[in-house]
């Protein structure tokens, strides 16, 4: 199999739909060999009723549901759920908004030809197109001043760490989120310092990204727990935990 789309999904009952058959419809037609994954993250809302009436209508669906796994809800645990039950050459993580949609993957997937192993979206590049309305002010300001820290502390010269739209190799893959430990914002984080340690090769490209600033579930509050996160996966690298 090609590609594997993994969506993690909390309270998304609004998007996933669209989500997933714009994801669907494109791959279909350009004759993509692939399968999606929902990870449904303990939604309060309808998001796995929604899904699951989707399935007997899209054959390359699957559902991850975390309530009945029964595990905590967290972003990072449904990013590596997903990630290590794909099956695809290539891995692709996305948000369920489809902040950034599946066509981005043109202008990322060639770069795997020149030996990388991690190809990361980004609005930090030039040549990123970022929709009118989807980045306030106050996220400009706290994510550049925390994209500062964590090229100091954990990943130097990624620019957006943070963007969800995120294709690794399959080895990589396996190798990175068997390894992972921190479930809450800072996942990115942790898989790009792992893909460091374990060489394999990043390559950051400009997206597009239209972001639903008033369903958004980052708060301020996110800023302060990647900073925090990102110490402690300083302290494992220095400490030999991923060994």
């Amino acid at each position: 199999m090609y590609l594997s789309v993994i969506i993690p999904a909390k309270n998304e009952e609004k998007n996933i739909k669209n989500t997933v058959e714009d994801v669907f419809g494109y791959l279909t037609e350009k004759n993509i060999s692939h399968e999606i994954i929902v990870v449904e993250n303990n939604s309060k809302d309808k998001t796995a009723e929604v899904v699951g009436s989707l399935l007997p209508i899209i054959p390359t669906l699957s559902l991850i549901d975390l309530t009945i796994v029964g595990t905590k809800s967290s972003k990072g645990y449904a990013v590596k759920e997903g990630m290590l039950k794909a099956k695809g050459d290539y891995r692709l993580i996305m948000d369920a908004d489809n902040a950034t949609n599946i066509r981005n993957i043109e202008k990322m997937m060639p770069y795997f030809e020149n030996g990388y192993g991690v190809v990361v979206g980004s609005i930090a590049l030039r040549g990123a197109k970022v929709a009118s309305g989807s980045e306030p002010i106050w996220r400009r300001v706290f994510g550049k001043m925390g994209n500062l820290f964590i090229q100091i502390v954990a990943v130097p010269g990624i620019f957006d760490t943070q963007r969800g739209f995120k294709i690794f190799l399959n080895k990589a893959s396996d190798n990175i989120f068997s390894r992972t430990t921190i479930f809450g914002w800072g996942w990115d984080v942790e898989a790009l310092a792992l893909a460091r340690k374990y060489h394999y090769k990043i390559k950051e490209v400009p997206i597009d990204w239209k972001n639903d600033i008033g369903n958004s579930k980052v708060g301020l509050s996110a800023y302060f727990q990647v900073l925090m996160e990102t110490v402690k996966i300083r302290w494992n690298l220095m400490s030999g935990e991923y060994n």
